[in-house]
């Protein structure tokens, strides 16, 4: 049987996503540093910014951001530092602790936005036209969908709540900080 091999033009192409998955958040790090967040930060501070409260238990947040517990928590202590998250513990459940965005934490996100929207536009959109916008977006959702089988991130659902219970079931969260899945919960 003969060996399994990708063919010239695979290559290229996964060599091309490698690199960028490589060079993007650097980029968008160098690009954000003016207003004194990360891309990993800025991407938390938004979560919790979309959240309902502006809260979200721990582990919800480092499921969305595909971030390890030990990760997310190194973070989440630098964010606190900042003034711009605060730690609260989920009052449904006492094991739990929530990432809460701050005042200072929300104007932070409002104020890198711009910087966010400015530094993905030039690395990544200029030059694309409509067409090749919503050709990157089919693409990349159709690796997505492979890599991402649970839809635990928001682009992946496809009208399904970023938390759905993987098992399909319609149980509310566990705590209030939690999202409740599509169709159920509260």
């Amino acid at each position: 049987m003969p060996e399994a091999v990708l063919t010239q033009p695979e290559r290229v192409a996964v060599a091309r996503l490698q690199a960028m998955l490589e060079l993007l958040p650097t980029a968008l790090d160098r690009e954000l540093a003016p207003g004194g967040l990360t891309s990993f930060e800025f991407t938390l501070l938004e979560a919790l910014a979309e959240a309902d409260g502006r809260r979200l238990r721990l582990s919800a947040l480092a499921a969305r951001t595909n971030a390890t517990l030990a990760r997310l928590s190194r973070v989440v202590t630098a964010l606190e530092r900042k003034g711009f998250v605060e730690r609260a513990a989920c009052p449904a459940d006492a094991r739990a602790t929530n990432a809460v965005l701050t005042d200072d934490g929300m104007t932070a996100y409002r104020q890198s936005r711009r910087l966010h929207a400015d530094a993905v536009r030039s690395l990544v959109l200029d030059g694309l036209d409509d067409g090749d916008v919503d050709e990157l977006a089919r693409l990349t959702f159709a690796v997505l969908t492979r890599l991402d089988p649970q839809a635990r991130f928001g682009v992946t659902a496809e009208g399904r709540s970023c938390a759905a219970d993987p098992g399909g079931g319609d149980e509310a969260p566990v705590c209030a900080a939690d999202p409740a899945p599509a169709g159920g919960g509260s």
